[in-house]
């Protein structure tokens, strides 16, 4: 027993058109041997009650573990304008992916706006709260998950996403390591030290069994100097796999393992074989 699952955010590229859909995206990574699929919902929630009840009892009979990554146009830090539109957009996200038997829902936190990370903090994290108490006021138990973003300008530092965390019981951060490597834009963050470094952190700041319930974006990454620029292939970047591996592996970490590579349910099956071999399991 892996003590990751392994996955894709989004459908494979190769799902066969029937079933196709989700549905058919859950089916064909069975097939393949992964156990894990992010419901791509990023350009908006249009879903209805009958499919998420489809995936929900086609994932539970595949053992296939269900998130959603929730739409690109959320932002904590949104002016009083536009931030019950983003509010909405994380709220149906969550009450839908429920509904898909999804257990995580990521999203990303929005941007600083050129202000100070402690001040933004300072508005993001009682909407975030907000948001919280709503859902489990409606019986929602979904684990919100701000996700640690590839662009300096972004919230969602890992000591941003920590914070969050840390501020409100019940939210947990989505570790893109990819991001995380690219968002300095120097090369760093990119060594079994480094990495060690981030994962005892979040075991201080969270908890240690907060480690055996990780939530991972990754792939490799084209970067500048701003942070992130594209996805990559695994092996067309200069991602230290094996060295994330090994960290995970020592600090005996598990959850998901969700690839946002451009080949990503190929790139899937390689990082679930490597994680065999680095862990013994």
């Amino acid at each position: 027993m892996l003590s990751f699952r392994f996955g894709t955010v989004g459908s494979p590229l190769q799902t066969p058109k029937k079933p196709g859909g989700s549905v058919g995206s859950i089916l064909f990574l069975r097939e393949l041997g992964l156990d894990a699929l992010e419901l791509g919902w990023v350009q908006a929630v249009r879903v209805t009650p009958e499919t998420c009840a489809a995936i929900n009892k086609t994932a539970a009979e595949q053992n296939v573990a269900i998130s959603v990554h929730a739409p690109y146009f959320i932002n904590l830090n949104a002016n009083a304008e536009e931030w019950p539109k983003s509010r909405q957009r994380l709220m149906d996200a969550a009450h839908y992916g429920n509904l898909a038997g999804a257990t995580d829902i990521i999203f990303h936190p929005g941007s600083y706006f050129e202000q100070d990370p402690s001040d933004v903090l300072k508005i993001a994290i009682p909407r975030l709260q907000n948001c919280l108490d709503e859902l489990r006021a409606a019986g929602n138990p979904v684990t919100l998950r701000p996700e640690t973003m590839g662009k300096s300008a972004m919230l969602g530092s890992l000591e941003d996403t920590l914070e969050m965390g840390r501020a409100i019981p019940g939210i947990y951060p989505c570790l893109d390591f990819a991001h995380l490597h690219a968002r300095p834009g120097n090369g760093s963050v990119n060594s079994y030290d480094e990495w060690s470094a981030r994962l005892e952190l979040y075991g201080r700041v969270l908890g240690q069994t907060a480690l055996q319930q990780l939530h991972i974006h990754l792939s490799g990454i084209e970067y500048g100097p701003k942070g992130e620029k594209n996805h990559l292939p695994i092996a067309e970047s200069d991602f230290d796999l094996a060295g994330l591996f090994r960290a995970l592996h020592a600090f005996q970490a598990g959850g998901r393992i969700l690839c946002e590579s451009p080949i990503m349910e190929t790139d899937s099956l390689a990082m679930r074989a490597a994680w065999q071999e680095i862990s013994g399991q």
